[in-house]
């Protein structure tokens, strides 16, 4: 997800020398005749309307038939392409629905420098690394003056977008069934231990201030278990009293607002 986002940001900066009169629409979720499809960047200019699906692949592949594989391991990977269709099959029948009548031009834009694919099909709608660059002058060089049409497509895709993603997974969980620690910033192990102001990893050695972890912890139990109120007590469990609740205490004190008296205090 993380390289996604990167690829989606590297896409964003090189179009924003566009000129003209164009809208532009990212990370779009639909949903068309009971299917939902995703978008992540359309370009809505006169002469058409570009679906883009931005991936940011990293190495060397190659395509056999419509499998997608590595060229060490020969793992194979999702096929961008096959996705891409789909998409733009709906995006097509979301037009009609709506009786509108644009030009559709859907692209795999692979934008990583270190991506290399073998036996690319000329036919497909891939957009390489080395032709990024390419396809943002042409884009640009192509006069576009929008008009009403255009902006009734824009107004709806926006009204249409689904904020929640039926496809999202996320795991069921409850408090007790967790182990309780504090663990490592970089590799997320529990084998840690306070070293006069540092958290120090066992696994991996990295350091980080004690005050920086405690505030971490307190952060993530906020978004797992909303509905916990942060107190000394609940933190010093959260994190196996790994350090004493006078230090927890403190941090607490120091960085939120104490609200309540006596034993009924808590922090936001």
């Amino acid at each position: 997800m993380e390289k996604g986002y990167t690829g989606e940001l590297i896409f964003d900066r090189m179009t924003e020398s566009l000129s003209e009169e164009r809208y532009i629409i990212d990370d779009l979720l639909l949903q068309v005749n009971n299917s939902y499809f995703q978008l992540d960047k359309v370009i809505i200019s006169k002469d058409a309307v570009y679906l883009n699906d931005v991936k940011y692949h990293e190495g060397d592949y190659y395509i056999d038939g419509e499998k997608l594989l590595s060229f060490n391991s020969g793992r194979e990977q999702k096929n961008p392409v096959i996705q891409l269709k789909r998409s733009e099959t709906l995006f097509r029948q979301l037009l009609q629905n709506f009786n509108m009548d644009h030009l559709v031009r859907a692209s795999a834009v692979f934008v990583n420098p270190e991506f290399t694919l073998y036996q690319a099909p000329i036919d497909q709608p891939i957009i390489l690394p080395t032709q990024v660059k390419r396809f943002i002058k042409e884009l640009n060089n192509t006069p576009s003056a929008l008009d009403k049409s255009h902006q009734k497509l824009a107004q709806t895709l926006l009204s249409m977008h689904q904020t929640k993603n039926p496809y999202s997974t996320f795991p069921n969980y409850k408090y007790e069934q967790l182990e309780k620690g504090m663990h490592c910033r970089e590799c997320g192990s529990l084998n840690t231990e306070v070293d006069h102001y540092d958290l120090v990893c066992g696994k991996c050695g990295t350091h980080e201030r004690i005050e920086k972890a405690i505030l971490r912890h307190i952060e993530e139990i906020k978004v797992l278990f909303p509905e916990i109120k942060i107190t000394t007590q609940n933190i010093y469990d959260w994190c196996n009293g790994k350090v004493s609740k006078r230090t927890f205490l403190r941090v607490l004190k120091k960085n939120y607002k104490t609200v309540g008296k006596t034993k009924d205090v808590y922090f936001e």
